[in-house]
């Protein structure tokens, strides 16, 4: 049987034996996608994910699968399907180590051994030898596949941890692997701190405890219970459940659209949809994929879906929504969020708009006053900078342009970095650092120049009056992005809106800081009481 192995470099095998693989790196990725992906793939999203336009894409593509097809179709067997819009490999056929992989970390008739040997194999870089630097919607992919990875280790490590036929010492291993890919993890902490113990280990055990205790209050986290044994309690269900196990509604859901442009949109949706819904129109900049497990957003995200039937998109553009598109401005944001909430089946709903998605969301509730049923508007301004700036401050705003067009796609991300800090201030070096890599890949520098063009051209002033949606403004005291006086402007000029200041410096709030809490209380206590 084929084999092919994707954890670690890239390898093929037919039996015993390991076939040679093409040199071209671009050819090699293609495989890893196509046996990661194991679906029908079109042609032209694999040109557009793997090769620039000058690069021909598609006899770049021709190429590549000439060199695949005697190697993927070895021992006279068609496993590579094709026909002239989609290429699919059929896994059925192939012995892929990452599927092997999930299949036992989703299990819950694997035994001991399975669970080890499959955690050693994810153990490795997945395709380590395939990275593209240059092909940005890739590169998210092929994150977000080593992310799918961790979080199968974490999974398999967990159980491993708790498994009552293990011996304490093992135990104690694989709770120091399950804290290693969950660093923050309270109960992955308490286990491995509590199997020092088990083992007579004291001292090390106290050592451990201070060292995660700063960890944990250097986070801003809440530090875990060190006076608890977990061993001796009952295993808490989620410590074992599988990823299946999981609610369907905790499960982010994507899909695409098609607006009258044929541009190709993606939005999500995650939370029961027998909660109230919660549509959030798109901001700079998201990935559905990507800011899901995010440690700036996800954390507010899964909080409000836990509550409602809550829908985001990805704008024209930038994620997972269309790069190449010839319309970036306010009229077509606004026609994007009428074609998302009608392709979510929605006819009254509550409407939340952050950053510059609050003009697109304040515009929308002005045409639309009977589908929107609330107003949520934070870190929002009603006029972009054209409309308000000094002479200085447009000669300023016109030199970021420059630098965006420059240095958005380098691999130094010192500007990125100086653009995150204007956002969030307040970041760890570690949040910067992802801050400044998501950017990157959420879309081109041609398209975050056009967007920062876009926002600056903004004015809905005029639209404030003709809101009639009960409408909260939020607003961090110590936003330097956008001023809370924007904030403030705003609520004076919607008839009867309500105003809230948060305790924050960001822009963009942190999971981990309270006003984080604070804005998810507010948009609750607003929306359901």
């Amino acid at each position: 049987m084929l084999a092919i192995q994707t954890f670690g470099p890239l390898r093929v095998f037919m039996g015993r034996t390991e076939l040679t693989l093409p040199a071209s790196r671009k050819t090699r990725a293609l495989l890893g996608y196509l046996a990661l992906s194991g679906s029908p793939q079109r042609r032209d999203s694999l040109c557009e994910l793997f090769w620039d336009i000058p690069d021909d894409p598609r006899g770049a593509l021709r190429w590549s699968l000439s060199k695949l097809r005697p190697l993927i179709d070895a021992g006279s067997q068609t496993r590579l399907l094709s026909d002239r819009e989609r290429i699919h490999l059929d896994i059925a056929s192939v012995a892929i180590d990452f599927h092997a992989v999930r299949k036992c970390a989703n299990s819950n008739e694997a035994e001991v051994g399975e669970l080890e040997r499959a955690w050693e194999t994810a153990s490795h870089l997945l395709l380590e030898d395939c990275e593209l630097p240059n092909q940005s919607v890739y590169t998210s992919w092929l994150e977000q596949q080593r992310n799918d990875a961790s979080r199968m280790r974490i999974r398999m490590a967990r159980r491993l941890a708790v498994f009552p036929g293990l011996a304490p010492e093992d135990r104690e291993r694989w709770a120091d692997r399950w804290l290693s890919d969950a660093p923050f993890d309270p109960l992955a902490a308490r286990y491995a701190v509590a199997g020092r113990r088990q083992l007579g280990r004291e001292r090390e055990a106290n050592t451990l405890a201070d060292e995660l205790e700063k960890a944990f209050r250097d986070a801003s986290l809440q530090v875990p219970d060190w006076a608890s044994d977990p061993y001796s309690a009952e295993i808490p269900k989620a410590v074992i459940a599988t990823e299946e196990q999981a609610p369907p509604s905790s499960r982010q859901v994507v899909r695409l659209i098609e607006t009258e442009d044929k541009t190709s949109l993606a939005w999500a949706s995650v939370g029961s949809p027998d909660n109230p819904p919660l549509v959030k129109a798109a901001n700079w900049l998201s990935h559905l994929e990507l800011d899901w497990e995010a440690p700036i957003w996800s954390p507010l995200f899964r909080e409000l879906s836990k509550t409602f039937h809550f829908i985001r998109y990805d704008e024209r553009g930038c994620g997972l929504s269309d790069w190449d598109v010839s319309d970036i401005s306010l009229d077509s944001f606004v026609s994007d969020l009428e074609r998302i909430v009608d392709a979510a089946g929605l006819d009254r709903f509550p409407l939340l708009g952050i950053s510059q998605g609050a003009a697109v969301s304040i515009e929308y509730a002005a045409r639309h006053p009977d589908r929107v049923s609330h107003l949520i508007l934070f870190g929002s301004y009603a006029a972009g900078w054209r409309h308000t700036a000094t002479p200085e401050q447009v000669r300023e705003r016109e030199a970021v342009m420059v630098l965006t067009e420059t240095g958005w796609g380098q691999t130094n991300p010192s500007y990125r970095h100086l653009f995150s800090q204007t956002f969030m201030p307040d970041a760890t070096l570690e949040e910067l650092a992802w801050f400044d890599e998501f950017q990157k890949n959420t879309t081109s520098p041609e398209n975050a120049v056009r967007f920062l063009h876009a926002f600056a051209d903004i004015d809905v002033r005029h639209r404030l009056k003709d809101v009639t949606a009960p409408t909260l403004v939020l607003h961090c005291r110590g936003d330097l992005r956008i001023p809370v006086a924007s904030g403030r402007a705003l609520a004076a000029q919607i008839p009867n809106a309500q105003f809230i200041g948060l305790d924050s410096n960001n822009h963009l709030l942190l999971g981990r800081e309270p006003a984080s809490v604070e804005f998810v209380e507010a948009v609750r206590r607003f929306l359901l009481t």
